[in-house]
Order: structure tokens, then sequence, then C-alpha cells
């Protein structure tokens, strides 16, 4: 049973999908400090949240149950990414939710800052009545710039093209085909882009990049009279740079959603200039999108407990859960070179490891692959077990070099999956490959090509090929009792008398007598014992 703990307000229908879920138990605590916050994830091995719970290092920080973390909304600037990843925890939103709300919201008040309906209403309630004041100007027919072209900047361009305008977009990763099909001018400069714009919109979410991007100097580049409209995030536009500009008049006026601190200090300048259009972080709070957002964050977190599937993960690459059936055994593979070459390393310092996906293995994830090679290969090296969310992480904090290739040719097997570790004391390398989708095969290690099963207990031995020592071999795991499943050997060059490797697939484990006695054969020159999973065994962190 998996337990789910909800500590903010969540709509009656989300409650009720988990509720009614198989396999899922839910534990509901509002109100809660961050010390009981800290206590009831114990407990717990997912948690939903909205804004109203913030997910510190310190409450993320020993809490080996908890999986993962799901915002029932799409900022989480509430949640520690960095120390959620390194405790390997996956963090997913829902971004598809609350889209149409916010948009809406956007132009709403887009038109509300243009037609001067905040002030002309509240002079109305004052008992004036002054329609020469409050003379506005309409959208059609102007220019409006889109900063982040995800699924709220593309709705709301859609909307503004609706509305007769000239829609601009900046967006660094968009295509331009998928701009050109909205009718949306797309920019890669932002610094171009601004300076033509009459009315500037951003949708982006608040990062280290994007923290007081809009700010004086930017703002001095676009046109006088210029309106800017936030409903992202606080902090996207400097916002003692932008009172700076309404009050210099190079700014018409803004409408803002959203603030970079919640609520506004009461002397806050944006809240009181008369061309402010503000409003307390509306732009998800309709009904249908609360309702929307519950239902999203519950169907993500019973498809990831249950299934495995990571869909909208903000901390790795999200899989579907019929494209995670696909790839499993393709991170099997990598996770068992990892292990492979973590224990053949003997705690030489790591600087580098190189991945070479081949054939088949090209065309899938190959980041998670990456990772789950990382995870195995650092498994013997810290004391709380990476997984295929935090190993890249934890590697990199290490000064671990990762990188990775694809190669589309086939070679000798129809995929493959090639590493090498770089250390202090050389290099070593390994090759996988599969027969069907179970059958996972050991193809080469460092300049030995064999067909060795890897799973289970791997004997190794490295030895002059001369005849003889084969039944030499056997005979002493006989006298000891142990029974060899399967035998893979590897010559360095194709012709007998050189060097080799031999690889056992042992059914028990040696003693260390019959230890002793192989390596103490004068053709022997090594011998080290790998223990793997079993063939067919779960991966470990799903």
């Amino acid at each position: 049973m998996h337990r789910v703990l909800i500590t903010d307000n969540l709509s009656p229908a989300g409650l009720k999908v988990l509720e009614e879920t198989d396999g899922i138990e839910v534990d509901v605590r509002s109100g809660l400090s961050p010390e009981q916050v800290r206590e009831a994830l114990h407990d717990a091995d997912g948690i939903i949240i909205r804004s109203g719970t913030k997910l510190t290092p310190e409450l993320l920080a020993g809490q080996p149950r908890l999986k993962v973390i799901v915002r029932a909304g799409v900022g989480v600037d509430n949640i520690d990414l960095a120390a959620a990843t390194r405790e390997g925890i996956v963090v997913m939103n829902t971004p598809a939710g609350n889209t149409t709300s916010t948009a809406e919201h956007t132009i709403a008040m887009m038109m509300a800052l243009s037609r001067n309906i905040g002030p002309a209403s509240q002079s109305m309630r004052e008992g004036r009545w002054d329609r020469k004041k409050y003379t506005g100007t309409q959208l059609a027919g102007k220019t409006v710039g889109v900063m982040g072209l995800g699924r709220i900047g593309q709705s709301v361009a859609r909307r503004c093209r609706g509305l007769e305008m000239t829609v601009l977009g900046y967006d660094p990763f968009i295509s331009e085909e998928k701009a050109a099909e909205q009718g949306i001018e797309l920019y890669r400069d932002l610094d171009e882009m601004i300076t033509k714009v009459d009315y500037l919109t951003v949708h982006t979410p608040l990062t280290d990049e994007t923290r007081g991007v809009i700010n004086a100097a930017r703002i001095a580049t676009m046109r006088q009279g210029v309106r800017i409209i936030n409903c992202a995030r606080g902090g996207i536009v400097d916002e003692n740079d932008l009172a700076d500009a309404i009050e210099s008049g190079q700014v018409a006026g803004a409408a803002l959603d959203v603030f970079s601190s919640e609520p506004p200090p009461e002397d806050s300048r944006l809240r009181s200039l008369p061309q402010v259009l503000c409003t307390p972080h509306l732009g998800a709070s309709t009904d249908e999108a609360q309702e929307q957002v519950a239902l999203e964050a519950a169907e993500i977190i019973t498809a990831y407990l249950l299934r495995g599937e990571i869909r909208y993960a903000v901390n790795m690459a999200p899989i579907a859960a019929s494209e995670l059936e696909a790839v499993r055994p393709y991170l099997d593979l990598a996770h068992r070179l990892g292990l492979l070459l973590s224990q053949l390393n003997k705690s030489h310092a790591v600087s580098k490891a190189d991945l070479l996906f081949r054939g088949d293995a090209a065309s899938k994830p190959t980041r998670l692959m990456l990772n789950a090679f990382t995870s195995g290969l650092l498994s013997g090296a810290l004391e709380d077990a990476p997984n295929i969310i935090n190993a890249e992480m934890l590697a990199r904090e290490r000064g671990i070099e990762l990188t990775e290739a694809t190669s589309s040719e086939l070679g000798a097997f129809s995929t493959m999956i090639a590493a090498t570790v770089h250390t202090d004391q050389g290099e070593l390398s390994a090759a996988g490959t599969m027969f069907g989708n179970e059958f996972l095969r050991l193809v080469r290690l460092d300049n030995y090509q064999m067909d060795a099963y890897l799973d289970g207990l791997m004997l190794l031995y490295r030895h002059r090929d001369v005849p003889g020592l084969i039944g030499a071999i056997g005979t002493v795991f006989g006298k000891h009792q142990v029974n060899i499943s399967h035998m893979a050997l590897g010559r360095e060059k194709n012709e007998p008398g050189g060097e080799a490797i031999a690889v056992l697939n042992l059914d028990n484990e040696p003693s260390q007598a019959a230890m002793d006695e192989v390596s103490a054969h004068p053709d022997v020159t090594g011998v080290e014992l790998v223990k793997m999973p079993e063939a067919g065994a779960p991966l470990p962190w799903l």
C-alpha cells in the first residue's frame, strides 16, 4: 500500500480519485508546521502540495520512503529541486490543469489595464463620473510580445490573435514550424523582440536565468508607453525598476498577478501607483482550474507509484508507462554495466564515464539509460543508494564527467550499450547487449570479446590460455561444492596461448578457500567475484 500525504487544500474531485484507487492510502493533514510536515513525510511514499507547503532541504533530508512530490499547479519554487533530486525524489507538476484559466486571466488583465477598468470602477464607487479621465486604448492593431511559449504562452498568443493583435514570441526551444502554425513571429533574441512591442507579457518559470530578466536596462530599450503584464512568477520583472519606469513615463502601466514577495509589503510602490493593476495571484483561481489540477495531480502520483510512469517531471526526463515498459530492459542493461564496472574498479578514483548507445539503444531515452548506468556505478561508493533521479547530480558533485554518444550502426548486434570508466589507474570498459527483451549479455570486457550472462554470481578470472586450465578450475569448484551454471571465454587475440579472461556464472558463492585455490594456479593472473542481480530482478528504483 502506497501512502500519499496531502498538506494543502485539494479539490474533492482529486481526493475522490485517490481514495478510490486500489493500492493508495490517503493521509490528509493541512495546517502543519514545517517540523510536523517533516515527521509526516517519514511515513509517506508521495506528497501532493499546492503553494502553501514549502519543501526545504531540511524537510527532504533523511526521507528514505519518500519517492515523489507532485505540485498541484505549475510553479515549483516552493520546492527545493536540488535537494529533492539529491535525495532521489522525482518532482512533477500539473502544467495542463490551469493553462486556460491563467491565459484567460492574462487577457483579462491586459484588457482591464488598457481600458482603466480598475480605477474607473473605483471612481464610480466613490461617486464620480470621470469619462474623460479614464480614456483607454484598444488592443486591436497593437503588437504583443509573449516571452515564453510554453502551454500558457501559446494559449495567450492564440487569444491575442483573436483580438486582432500582431503576436511576437520569444522562446529558445520552440520550433519555428510550431510558432508559424500559430501565427507567432518567433524571436530567439529577447532584446530584439522587446523593442518592437506595445505590450509585453511574460510566461516563463522563475529560474536564476529569468530572475530580474525584465529590468531597467531592457525597459529602456522598449517603446515609450509600453505596457507590461506578469501572470507567471514574481521576480521575473524587477519590481523596483518597473516602478521607476512607470514613474518616469517610459512604461504606461503594468498588470501584475504575482510578486517577488507574496503578499507584497504594504509600502510597495507598485501597489500605490495608479497605473498598476494588481490581483492577488488569481491566475489559477477558478473552480475549473482547481478541480482540474487536483484531478491531474491525483492521476500523476498514482501513475508513478503504481506503474512507474513519470509524467511532467521537472527534475528528470519524463517517461510514459508504455514507454517505460519498452525501455526497462535497456535501463536494466545499463544499470548492470554500471554495477559490473563499479565492482571491478577496486575503489580507484573515477574522473569520467563515457557511454555509447548503438543500434536500437540509440533510439531510446539515452539520458535515462545514462542515469541508470551511473546509479550502478556509484552504488558501491555512496552510503545512500543512488537512483535514476539523483545519480547524474551525485556524479557531477563528485567531479565525475559523464558523456553520451549514439550510433545508428548495428555492428555485430542489433543493440549495444558500451561504457568506459576513466580512473586514476587507467580505464575499464564493458559492453552489453540483449537477446529478446529479457536475456542480458556481457559481450565485451576491456579488449576481450565474449558472451556471458550478466546476472547472479559472476566469477571472472584472467589467465594464460593454455590446455587443461578449464578442467583444473572446474575440479577446484567441484571439490568445494560450487556449481557452475555457465561459462564464457574471451581471448585478447583470436588464437590460443595468449592472455584470456573467463566468466563463470555460479549457482552458489565460493568460499575463500576455493577462491584462494583458483588464484594460486600458476596460469591464473587474477580472480574477481562480482555480485549482480538475478535474471529478471526488478530495477531497485521502480
